[in-house]
């Protein structure tokens, strides 16, 4: 996890110096103190239809305007932040991630060098703590972690029946409750009572695969418990997000 925090603030820490640079410079070209590039008119530009400068956009991925994006830019650093100076947190803003991917494997390796199994033999079982909520906790999960802050769209988490339902009309989209992701080893999934709802970090639903080998958007298949077959969820388009638009 130490490792994980380290990359996340140094990806955070290489943008807000590139902002502040860019910012300056482009003080001094708007004054006519030195020349305009390219580069500084497309930004000046973006900032004027409150849009994210190309220079800024590429730590993490969002589809927000400048003015949410901003917002959104000091939560994560506030969640970094609060890691910093008060230890692991009990439970994880998991959208505050740049590369949540690397977040969830360095998960399962803790698991694993805890308890001296191959990390190849762990996979993840999900369990949704709708009878908590993430102010309420003191302390993390003996195995695994909790995470928050994923929205899902096309469908809601009922909390009296505790499987995934039809939403309600012209609600868009709706908070999913907190998720135990929980190391299994040789864990088999289930056939059946289950949808495979896919974990994307933007609306867009489409990426590239990356250096890394993990896509740029895509970030896992969560199991939610389903009273249904999977085709209804699937027509529906039901997908999981970690930001939206606004």
């Amino acid at each position: 996890m130490n490792t994980v925090l380290i990359m996340e603030v140094q990806k955070y820490n290489y943008l807000l110096e590139n902002m502040k640079k860019n910012i300056q410079t482009l003080k001094l070209g708007l004054t006519g103190k030195i020349v305009m590039s390219e580069d500084m008119e497309k930004m000046a530009n973006s900032l004027f239809i409150n849009q994210v400068p190309i220079l800024w956009s590429g730590t993490f991925l969002s589809l927000k305007p400048l003015s949410s994006w901003i917002k959104d830019l000091i939560m994560r650093i506030d969640f970094l932040q609060k890691w910093i100076d008060d230890g692991t947190p009990k439970i994880f803003w998991i959208s505050g991630f740049s590369f949540p991917q690397a977040f969830l494997t360095a998960a399962l390796q803790n698991f694993a060098r805890k308890n001296k199994y191959a990390i190849d033999l762990l996979s993840f079982e999900f369990r949704v703590r709708d009878d908590l909520k993430s102010d309420q906790i003191k302390e993390g999960p003996e195995a695994g972690i909790y995470a928050f802050g994923m929205f899902m769209e096309g469908a809601k988490w009922n909390e009296q029946t505790h499987f995934v339902d039809d939403s309600v009309p012209k609600e868009l989209y709706t908070d999913v409750p907190i998720i135990h992701f929980l190391p299994v080893l040789n864990r088999v999934p289930p056939t059946t009572g289950f949808y495979e709802c896919p974990l994307y970090k933007v609306l867009s639903r489409k990426g590239t695969l990356s250096t890394t080998g993990h896509s740029t958007n895509f970030v896992i298949r969560v199991e939610m418990p389903s009273d249904r077959g999977e085709d209804y969820w699937i027509k529906a388009g039901v997908a999981m997000f970690l930001a939206l638009k606004t």
